[in-house]
């Protein structure tokens, strides 16, 4: 599989592994991968106390679960690294977009979901980070 396709393989994983977490979680998903020319958010869901959470997932690989557990002792890279000013300035645009498609007018948060997964052995680990 050619890098790109790869990527976007294991990002699809991490999008499917948080919806998952999140329904564990009595969050009821309503929009994945709301996409509009400046931005995307990649899952919409509702809590239970009706505030609506736009989170944006990011995910790494890794060969093996040892491969995996020394990254997190080291600390050495983080995936929810990833979501920088301009990244979160694209989701805000997206956000912003959503909240009058959907005349929303309630509470809402933006959270961060980082996945590290080891796809071969199918194990993953979440961090959910709240009101970022």
């Amino acid at each position: 599989m050619k890098k790109k396709q790869l990527n976007k393989h294991t990002g699809d994983m991490g999008e499917q592994i948080a919806a998952n977490y999140l329904k564990r979680k009595d969050f009821e998903i309503l929009n994945r991968n709301y996409l509009k020319k400046w931005g995307e958010i990649d899952i919409v869901a509702r809590e239970t106390s009706g505030v609506v959470h736009f989170i944006e997932v990011k995910t790494v690989s890794y060969e093996t679960k040892d491969a995996l557990q020394r990254a997190v002792s080291c600390e050495t890279w983080r995936p929810e690294e990833q979501v920088h000013a301009r990244k979160l300035h694209q989701i805000h645009k997206a956000i912003e977009s959503w909240l009058m498609e959907y005349e929303y007018e309630g509470d809402w948060q933006l959270g961060v979901i980082a996945i590290r997964m080891v796809s071969r052995e199918k194990y993953a680990t979440v961090k959910y980070i709240d009101n970022v």
